[in-house]
């Protein structure tokens, strides 16, 4: 995760209208599938976490549905490819995240010692896709303006670029030219700091 001042951003900085459009599901989608191997059924995860919102009335999009049809190119085109290729071919961990650019404190640490000092919170989330669908699905984790406080990011700081793992042994659909690896996206501060 690197946070830039707006004057590092180029015009071939900025992500192509198409993928902007689906940032959020994707964002939101790859926190449900890094937690689905955590999950026993919805709303039973190991680890400490509480409930921060209320949920929402619909009733929640069966585990099955939400673990099975999604979206990371990483692992195939089809949205039933991660489902099939990622439990054969990567292992999620061990996990690091480096943070530097405009912050106080960069650094490269460790995933658990990362959420560590945190309690989870639990969320009911309706996730809207560009493509036409929706799921109404639990989220569980910690909020990122949380995360982000932790590195003191300065007054220099506009934005918040996130970069994926690029792994073409693990994930093979990085090997495709669907999509320029690794994935890239980002966010104003303003939005990253957002409780929600």
């Amino acid at each position: 995760m690197l946070i830039k001042h707006k004057s590092d951003l180029g015009e071939n900085d900025v992500t192509p209208e198409r993928y902007f459009l689906k940032r959020r599901s994707l964002l939101a989608m790859s926190a449900a599938f890094a937690l689905a191997p955590g999950l026993k059924a919805w709303g039973a995860v190991v680890g400490n976490f509480k409930k921060d919102a209320p949920g929402l009335d619909e009733k929640l999009t069966p585990f099955e549905s939400a673990t099975t049809y999604n979206n990371f190119y990483e692992f195939g085109l089809d949205k039933s490819d991660p489902g099939v290729v990622a439990p054969k071919m990567f292992t999620p961990g061990p996990w690091s995240v480096a943070v530097d650019g405009e912050c106080a404190k960069p650094a490269t640490i460790g995933l658990e010692d990362l959420i560590k000092p945190y309690n989870q919170v639990e969320r009911i989330y309706r996730l809207r896709c560009v493509e036409a669908w929706s799921m109404v699905i639990p989220w569980i984790g910690i909020p990122l303006a949380e995360v982000l406080k932790k590195f003191e990011p300065t007054s220099k700081a506009k934005y918040v670029a996130f970069t994926t793992l690029n792994d073409p042994k693990r994930m093979p659909g990085v090997r495709s030219p669907i999509l320029d690896w690794p994935y890239r996206e980002g966010l104003r501060m303003d939005e990253a700091m957002h409780p929600l």
